[in-house]
């Protein structure tokens, strides 16, 4: 069965961290949905399984990281405003440094 390669992180209520889905091991695409109606998304995980405008790594829009981890859900979300989206794509990175979708 092939593995999910790319999804969307709803975070319904603002400072309630929401883990990723359970996908992985390898290198993701992060970034704030498109549609969002806030500032600012937060990743990471402060040690506690959490992660808050206070501990996490922001991305405003049009901001991108690229993360590498064994799975997604190790990763938490939060985000500035009520129902905004962190958008996720599960990739490879090909010679020169460029990223492409990691399909099984």
């Amino acid at each position: 069965m092939a593995q999910q390669s790319s999804g969307q992180i709803t975070v319904t209520t603002a400072g309630t961290a929401v883990p990723g889905p359970a996908v992985g091991p390898g290198e993701f695409i992060l970034q704030p949905g498109s549609g969002n109606a806030g500032a600012k998304v937060f990743i990471g995980n402060d040690g506690s399984n959490d992660v808050s405008s206070a501990t996490g790594f922001s991305l405003a829009a049009g901001d991108k990281v690229v993360i590498t981890v064994k799975t997604l859900a190790s990763v938490y979300f939060d985000v500035s405003t009520n129902g905004d989206k962190i958008e996720w794509l599960f990739c490879t990175r090909h010679a020169g440094g460029t990223y492409g979708l990691a399909i099984d």
